[in-house]
């Protein structure tokens, strides 16, 4: 894993201060094409590296200089390098490495810097991949924000389909998800997510709150997520699906259903399509969505679906035709 390799690096030019490419390819086992692009994603990192070219020259590290991480492995350094992926950490076996690495880092700091990382990873979970959504304007984050630092309650304007209501709520943490920004708040004795570019108002009722000891704020999340989503997604659609399209399909409709039915696809025909099952938010959206699939998609059923993709390609192919030439 090039992580895991870049760490030994690291810990190898800290502990001979320098050496030539060609010592350090025998080290680390590579090539000195390899060290040299190393060397180079080391610097753009931030780590003072130069190379001194001819007899007695090499890679250099600035004299005096040290990274904080002496006492973590190779494997738990890495682990930190790939920290926004957790999911991809966890297929990797790397769990262990990260708690491992995450608390020698808390070891470290003093008590109150300690506290303060404590609680910012109670408070903000970040979950990129997934759901598509156009960034909102947010007027109310700020204030959404303090009060889940603070602990303080809020009373909230929140803008529905048809109408507006207030609540005062616990704000309990902040998940940007896809450009959208949620927050979990606690009402009447339960965990409610809000989206915040829905809050049109904010205001401090001046009382404090206690967090829940077990509120985990990336598990609930998770179960949320997974609630949300199995709403989002009221029906299933039947496609045979080309090469080129099972490619696009991940990017055309919601991202982990395309994966899903992709993994429970059936065995490629002659020409390479298969035949898979597909959770979608509604006919009308599926069939907007997998226009972008072009050729590469024939739905089986509903038929309502296979009329709607007809109907669209018959429009673009009228709209498109060729135009007679001028004379």
């Amino acid at each position: 894993m090039r992580a895991s390799r870049l760490v030994t690096l690291l810990f190898t030019l800290q502990r001979l201060r320098g050496a030539t490419a060609a010592e350090l390819a025998r080290e680390l086992e590579v090539s000195e094409r390899t060290i040299y692009r190393d060397v180079a994603a080391l610097s753009a990192a931030g780590v003072p590296l130069w190379t001194e070219p001819g007899r007695g020259g090499g890679i250099r590290m600035l004299d005096g200089w040290r990274t904080r991480l002496d006492g973590l492995t190779a494997q738990e350094a890495a682990a930190i390098f790939a920290v926004g992926a957790p999911q991809v950490i966890a297929e990797l076996g790397m769990s262990a490495a990260l708690a491992g690495a995450q608390a020698k880092l808390l070891a470290t700091l003093p008590a109150d810097l300690r506290e303060h990382a404590r609680a910012v990873a109670e408070r903000f979970h970040l979950d990129a991949p997934g759901w598509f959504h156009t960034p909102q304007q947010v007027t109310q984050l700020a204030a959404v924000a303090e009060a889940v630092w603070d602990q303080q309650r809020l009373r909230i304007r929140y803008r529905r389909r048809r109408d507006d209501v207030e609540r005062t709520v616990e704000p309990l943490g902040l998940v940007l998800k896809a450009g959208t920004w949620y927050v979990a708040a606690g009402v009447d004795g339960t965990t409610r997510t809000y989206r915040v570019d829905r809050i049109t108002a904010a205001e401090p009722t001046g009382e404090r709150f206690e967090r829940p000891d077990d509120f985990d704020l990336a598990e609930w999340w998770e179960g949320a997520a997974g609630r949300f989503e199995s709403q989002m997604l009221r029906a299933t659609v039947r496609l045979r699906v080309g090469p080129r399209g099972l490619k696009v399909l991940p990017h055309a409709v919601d991202h982990d259903a395309a994966l899903k039915a992709i993994a429970r696809a059936g065995p490629p025909d002659a020409e390479g399509w298969r035949e898979l099952e597909l959770d979608v938010e509604g006919i009308d959206v599926a069939a907007g969505q997998l226009t972008a699939l072009g050729g590469e998609v024939e739905a089986l059923s509903p038929e309502e679906l296979r009329t709607a993709l007809a109907r669209a390609g018959a429009a673009l192919a009228a709209r498109n035709a060729p135009r007679p030439e001028r004379q």
